[in-house]
């Protein structure tokens, strides 16, 4: 990074911090996003602690949204200095950056992940669903008799007679949440186009986009909260209900859960790299530029982040279920983020 970036940079924080009185300077670096991303940011912190005797940097799951809003609030000792998604960060969001003065901003792949759908392994049950069956369930309207209604369906049965007499239960990520935003994309949309009510109807994204969306509220998808863990929990206390979360959470969780199979894929490493499995997704954190040289060792934490013993194919972040890059996207993606390089505009 030049030395006018970085003088532009620590002046832009100084005239912010300048508005607080008597504050002190920030020592700790912060972290923000994701709550699938979080585990990870997470691992980073504590090996970059460790490996430097620097600060822990502060690690804080607030969802993808909810992290972009914090992120993008502007520049200066008050605003986060990195972002996890589990999405990319989408034109609107980009729009409010450069609003707020966050116009230099480096974007970081950093591997892949499959949304995965989990259940008890006291269930006897080897579940096998298909997109449609997933949406018939949680979708807030369906298709009954011809007609487009709000969700009758309250147990899996219901909607395929070879599935269980089990009511209906899923837990799952709020709207600020990236994998609540994944999951509608990946799994809603799709599920929503396999039907036959809408393949004859001959209906378009638009239309899809206008009345597939909606989560149900009725009881049967209950929203969680940004804690993955919390979801765990209540897998582990109901033997019947579903929880939808990253495939990490699956991952480390895989003596009390076991995976629901998707089209007949079950979600890990290699059917997620491939893509086989129906909802696999990127994953990304994001660095405010203007901050480094300025929020001590955030340079330094970001090389960390992005190192191969952090992303590599036998990295810590493989370890905790990640599905790590090839080596020359990796290569690539720790050249453009310890240079510092700016991310491109984001359009819709």
């Amino acid at each position: 990074m030049s030395l006018s970036k970085l003088s532009t940079s620590a002046l832009a924080i100084l005239a912010v911090s300048a508005t607080a009185a008597a504050a002190q300077s920030r020592q700790e670096i912060r972290v923000v996003g994701s709550s699938t991303v979080f585990p990870y940011s997470q691992a980073a912190a504590e090996q970059f602690a460790n490996n430097t005797g620097a600060p822990s940097p502060i690690v804080e799951s607030t969802g993808t949204g909810g992290g972009m809003q914090l992120f993008c609030g502007g520049i200066g000792e008050s605003h986060p200095d990195l972002t996890g998604a589990s999405r990319a960060m989408t034109a609107s969001e980009y729009e409010l950056c450069q609003t707020n003065g966050v116009t230099d901003i480096s974007e970081a792949l950093i591997g892949y992940d499959g949304l995965s759908i989990a259940i008890s392994r006291e269930n006897a049950t080897e579940w096998d669903l298909t997109l449609a069956e997933i949406y018939q369930a949680l979708a807030a309207q369906v298709p009954v008799d011809g007609e487009w209604v709000d969700n009758p369906y309250t147990m899996w049965s219901e909607i395929n007679p070879e599935l269980p007499e089990t009511a209906i239960l899923a837990y799952g990520p709020p709207p600020t949440s990236g994998t609540r935003d994944a999951f509608v994309e990946l799994a809603m949309h799709a599920g929503c186009e396999e039907l036959p009510y809408v393949q004859e109807g001959d209906f378009d994204g638009d239309w899809v986009d206008e009345n597939c969306s909606r989560m149900r509220q009725d009881g049967p998808f209950v929203e969680a909260g940004e804690n993955d863990n919390l979801i765990v929990q209540r897998l582990t206390a109901d033997a019947n209900a579903m929880g939808i979360f990253g495939y990490s959470f699956l991952f480390e969780n895989m003596d009390t859960l076991k995976p629901v199979h998707i089209n007949g894929v079950e979600p890990n490493a290699e059917t997620i790299g491939d893509f086989s499995y129906p909802i696999s997704r990127p994953l990304y954190f994001y660095v405010k530029n203007a901050h480094r040289g300025v929020i001590p060792n955030l340079q330094e934490f970001v090389e960390e982040f992005v190192s191969d013993d952090a992303l590599g194919a036998d990295g810590y972040f493989v370890e905790r279920g990640m599905v790590a890059l090839g080596e020359e996207q990796l290569a690539e993606v720790q050249s453009t983020v310890t240079d510092a390089a700016n991310m491109d505009a984001k359009t819709e």
